[in-house]
């Protein structure tokens, strides 16, 4: 359905910073791609970090919306004369999520470059794990899965991410490894700090899987996916990374 708008913009749309970063470059390829003038939501905060998000010059009068279904089809297309409203759609498909995977990896110096904490890259022996809670806490795949990757690794430092420092998973690896280090960063330094560690333990969802996509030289762990416990798109199987299930033997 074509409607009229005056822009391509992302604000208003849906989803915390993870979503949004991942939007935000979706969008960005295309515009590069059809040389579209586009609005971004929180653009000075994602620039600061190092991701350049590409601002073109064609605006239309005219706007076609941008999904997960129709979007390498406009992707591929040799001429583009609308806008597109990309706001309800998140763009964490397999296919989708390998090109925004492939760009961060092709502008890794801007954003090493623009990283506090540039000079831990190749020099740390830490884990980093990220531990998502609070409103996907039925979906987080459980204390055996860190564990288990944790046992795995003979590390320095251990250092946790987490929206709720008080559940029973967090005190459990705390009560296990009791010099475990608790990182309160904002969104950005957390991607910033934790992409760092050598080793980095994710949990699922697009604020771990971006962690994972900034990780330029570490080895990164991420949970076998559960089809009761999945509500993203597959954008964790990516080549080198290691998947680990649950179970202890």
């Amino acid at each position: 359905m074509i409607i009229y708008k005056n822009m391509t913009s992302t604000h208003n749309s849906a989803g915390r910073l993870g979503n949004q970063i991942i939007r935000n470059i979706a969008v960005s390829l295309i515009a590069k791609k059809h040389d579209l003038f586009v609005d971004y939501n929180h653009y000075e905060i994602i620039n600061n970090f190092g991701i350049d998000l590409f601002v073109g010059e064609k605006n239309y009068n005219t706007m076609i919306n941008l999904n997960d279904d129709n979007y390498l089809s406009i992707l591929a297309k040799n001429t583009l004369e609308s806008n597109v409203d990309a706001k309800y759609s998140f763009f964490q498909t397999k296919d989708i999520t390998d090109l925004v995977y492939k760009y961060l990896q092709n502008n890794k110096q801007c954003i090493i470059e623009k990283n506090p904490f540039e000079s831990r890259y190749n020099n740390n022996n830490d884990i980093f794990i990220h531990i998502r809670l609070t409103d996907c806490e039925k979906y987080n795949p459980g204390i055996n899965y860190y564990l288990k990757a944790i046992s795995n690794i003979n590390f320095t430092n251990l250092y946790i991410s987490t929206d709720d420092a008080n559940h029973s998973i967090i005190q459990y690896i705390i009560e296990k490894y009791p010099n475990t280090i608790m990182i309160d960063y904002c969104e950005i330094k957390t991607f910033q700090f934790g992409s760092t560690c050598k080793y980095i333990i994710l949990s699922h969802g697009s604020f771990s899987a971006l962690i994972g996509y900034l990780a330029f030289f570490s080895t990164v762990c991420y949970p076998e996916y559960d089809k009761d416990k999945i509500w993203y798109g597959d954008m964790f199987s990516i080549d080198g990374w290691n998947k680990i299930d649950s179970f202890i033997e």
